[in-house]
C-alpha cells in the first residue's frame, strides 16, 4: 500500500511538473507573441506615417515653388509673410514628426539618396557632383522614404 502511495505521488510530481513546464512555455510563447505584435504595430504605424508625409511633400514642393516666383512688389507684404510663416510652421511640424531634408548643396552624387535626372557637362565642378535640385528629399527618422532628384555634372 505504501508503495503504490508513492508511486502516486510520483506520478502526480510528474504530471506536475509537465504541467508547470507546459504553463512555462505557453507563457513565454504568449509573451514572445506580445513582444512581437508590439513591434509590428510600431512598424505599421511608421509605414502608414511616412506614406501620409509623402502625400504631403507634393504640397510642400509646390508650396516652395510658389513662394519662388513671389512678384517682387509683393515680396516684402504682409500677406506674403503670413505665407511663409505658414511654410515655416509646417516645416516645423514635419521636422518635430522626424522628416529631415536631405542635404545636396556641395554634395556629391550618393546614390543611397539622390536620384540622377539629368546629366551635364560643365567645368566648374568634379565630375558627379550635384549641379542643380530638382525635387528634394526626405528621410523621415534617419530612413530614405523619398530620394533627392537631381541634376549631376558629367
Amino acid at each position: 500500500m505504501e508503495e503504490q502511495n508513492e508511486n502516486k505521488i510520483e506520478e502526480c510530481e510528474k504530471l506536475r511538473d509537465e504541467y508547470l513546464a507546459g504553463w512555462q512555455r505557453a507563457k513565454a510563447d504568449f509573451l514572445n507573441y506580445k513582444k512581437d505584435e508590439i513591434t509590428r504595430m510600431g512598424e505599421l504605424m511608421n509605414f502608414a506615417k511616412a506614406q501620409w508625409i509623402l502625400s504631403v511633400l507634393p504640397i510642400v514642393d509646390n508650396w516652395e515653388r510658389a513662394l519662388l516666383h513671389t512678384p517682387e512688389n509683393l515680396k516684402e507684404s504682409e500677406w506674403v509673410r503670413g505665407i511663409k510663416q505658414i511654410e515655416s510652421q509646417l516645416k516645423d511640424f514635419l521636422k518635430s514628426e522626424g522628416v529631415e531634408e536631405i542635404k545636396t548643396n556641395g554634395e556629391k552624387f550618393n546614390p543611397e539618396f539622390h536620384e540622377a535626372i539629368e546629366e551635364e557637362k560643365n567645368d566648374s565642378g568634379a565630375s558627379g557632383e550635384i549641379l542643380e535640385v530638382l525635387e528634394k528629399g526626405y528621410t523621415l527618422n534617419g530612413k530614405l522614404i523619398r530620394p533627392a532628384k537631381v541634376k549631376i555634372i558629367k
